[in-house]
């Protein structure tokens, strides 16, 4: 499996200069904040594609989605566009924690989103679409 075409070369490139990766835990779902059903589940990149605590877009039934692993290797995925400035850039932000949450912050005007929630910590009144995600046999998997 591998990610879309947005981030194949960045995952390729980082690649060759990442150390072995740990073993993928062996089953692991996050995304709990994701209202509704999922309907289907889709493959995106290989857990060991995944660099802790580096993001990766994939492109899902149209829709761009941020996909992030932390060193604890837990997995979230949120929308991929800040809604501050309108550009597709949150998996290129900047991965870290606010009181023990997971959070990323753009890359852009650095407004911090929970990874959990979507909820912008800096401004609760926006946040980004949180979708549900899961490790099925080393493959990252996407739910809508």
């Amino acid at each position: 499996m591998t990610v879309s075409h947005l981030e194949a070369s960045h995952l390729e490139a980082s690649r060759l200069e990442a150390p072995e990766l740990a073993t993928p835990p062996t089953a692991t779902a996050t995304g709990t904040a994701v209202r509704g059903r999922v309907r289907t589940w889709t493959p995106v990149c290989a857990y060991t594609d995944l660099l802790p605590e580096r993001g990766a877009c994939a492109l899902v039934d149209g829709h761009q989605i941020a996909i992030f692993r932390t060193f604890d290797g837990a997995l979230y995925a949120i929308g991929n566009r800040d809604p501050f400035s309108g550009a597709y850039v949150l998996s290129r932000g900047i991965v870290g924690t606010r009181r023990g949450e997971p959070t990323v912050a753009s890359p852009m005007y650095k407004q911090v989103f929970s990874l959990v929630s979507g909820v912008c910590l800096d401004d609760p009144e926006v946040s980004v679409p949180v979708y549900a995600i899961r490790l099925n046999d080393g493959v990252v998997e996407v739910g809508r």
